[in-house]
């Protein structure tokens, strides 16, 4: 099956989706375009889910809000970020191309350097982009800059040498009714809380239904809902145990409950 991932060739999500999907490869201008080809059914998905510096990505939590892809599986993979760029080594480039992500991984260099920043879509939008303008310079993968001809003039740029990005794979849904929590290939499931009111005491009764069965949440994100200031939903990611579905229905008594899925233990490549 097809693999839509965030391109062009270089990117990160690129390299992740060579090593996991094959040559077998949609490449997508936006993390957006890549759930809306899922979501047209016929390719799965590859997108970034979090960074173990800059945390969640905007976009992906933003996908699962607005489409029913799921998730089947995650992958991790360490990233090094370097310093690319068309001009002589020691020369301070007229600007600094780099993606928002790779800025917040790479932040304490940019600072640094103290030339103006450009945003881009992707770390290879922004070499090709330091590429096409003699005296910039661009935060870039390595396969980036070997693309649009760049000299790395510093490797490993990133704040942190343990610096790694969590990816997920994006299915259309197979349970619009609800997922199956009796898998015991499943060690860890993903679901969306959108409390859709504002009381006291709402997200302490949430966080309580999992203390009280036993169950370990990894990781829990708030993300603006877009209704309006102080409207939150929440990314929760919890240990699949015999109680998880117990759990998932129990909230669904409290608020709006979205089961992003269940999926295997961490894959590491």
């Amino acid at each position: 099956m097809k693999c839509a991932v965030l391109g062009p060739e270089g990117t990160f999500s690129h390299e992740m989706a060579l090593k996991v999907c094959g040559r077998d490869i949609i490449l997508c201008p936006t993390i957006g375009a890549v759930f809306a080809e899922v979501a047209s059914g016929g390719c799965t998905g590859i997108v970034p889910l979090e960074n173990s510096e800059a945390g969640g990505v905007g976009e992906t939590l933003d996908g699962f809000m607005k489409t029913d892809c799921h998730i089947t599986a995650e992958y991790y993979l360490p990233v090094r970020h370097h310093y690319a760029a068309a001009v002589p080594v020691g020369e301070k480039p007229s600007c600094i191309y780099v993606h928002p992500q790779s800025h917040g991984q790479c932040s304490r260099f940019v600072d640094d350097l103290g030339v103006p920043v450009i945003h881009t879509a992707s770390n290879a939008a922004s070499a090709k982009a330091a590429a096409e303008k003699p005296g910039t310079a661009a935060i870039t993968s390595a396969p980036a800059a070997a693309i649009h001809g760049l000299e790395i003039i510093r490797e490993n740029v990133q704040n942190s040498d343990n610096n790694v990005t969590r990816f997920v794979r994006v299915e259309k849904s197979l349970y619009p009714g609800g997922y199956p929590y009796d898998s015991p290939d499943c060690k860890k499931c993903s679901i969306l809380i959108d409390p859709e009111e504002d009381r006291p005491g709402l997200l302490y009764e949430i966080i309580g239904v999992f203390a009280a069965m036993g169950i370990n949440l990894s990781r829990i994100e708030s993300r603006p809902s877009k209704r309006g200031m102080g409207s939150y939903v929440f990314f929760i990611d919890f240990a699949m145990t015999p109680y998880s579905g117990d759990a998932v229905r129990r909230l669904k008594e409290i608020t709006f409950v979205k089961e992003l899925g269940c999926y295997s233990g961490t894959e590491v490549v």
